[in-house]
């Protein structure tokens, strides 16, 4: 099984190249930046971020303070805005409380423990907390979604009722527990998913997994 997904891996890079996900100054975006993508797409983030950076707040200290109905404007743009900004709340409750106020402390954590912390704030759920992980904290945790269970599904690689962590099991039990390579190869389902495998009229014919 090892052969064949590593197989899914290159022909996705041989096609779509590099992809270099989450981009962010700091962990601490980052980690933002996986709040924020909840049911929205990254170019809605982006704009919520830079209005976080063009009001000087982007930092956990400043945003930790800010009355919520403010917190909530500056990141509209990625929709939910109401809703995000009570989760990002909880998130900063959580660094205040258990980790003294300091992200790279938290970061610093234990993975399994740290997952299990980030899973126990409210509004934050495995795919957030193992965005989190990967991306911010850049522990071997392979993300996976809607787009990687598509993918895996119509290869009959996996059955129709797999949970999130049967799915994510399956991945880190058969490929090598790399950071960059988990990074590249979540991003490049969701490449392949957008533009091939479609939830209707997927394009089958011309996927570059086609025959794999």
């Amino acid at each position: 099984m090892q052969e064949k997904l590593l197989a899914i891996y290159q022909r996705l890079y041989d096609h779509f190249g590099p992809q270099q996900w989450w981009p962010g100054e700091t962990p601490f975006e980052v980690m933002i930046g996986a709040v924020l993508t909840q049911n929205t797409n990254w170019s809605n983030v982006e704009k919520a971020i830079d209005n976080l950076k063009r009001a000087g707040v982007l930092s956990h200290e400043k945003m930790a303070s800010l009355p919520a109905g403010l917190l909530a404007e500056y990141i509209r743009p990625a929709g939910y805005y109401n809703i995000k900004a009570a989760r990002l709340a909880n998130l900063f409750v959580l660094i205040r409380e258990r980790y003294e106020g300091s992200v790279e402390q938290m970061l610093e954590a234990e993975t399994e423990e740290l997952r299990q912390t980030l899973l126990s704030v409210r509004g934050i759920g495995p795919e957030t907390a193992d965005s989190i992980l990967l991306y911010a904290a850049r522990r071997p945790v392979f993300v996976v979604d809607a787009y990687t269970y598509r993918i895996l599904s119509r290869h009959d690689l996996i059955g129709e009722d797999v949970t999130y962590d049967e799915l994510q099991r399956f991945f880190m039990d058969n490929i090598p527990p790399d950071t960059a390579l988990y990074n590249e190869f979540h991003a490049l389902l969701v490449c392949a998913a957008k533009d091939y495998c479609k939830k209707t009229n997927p394009r089958c014919s011309v996927c570059p997994l086609e025959g794999v």
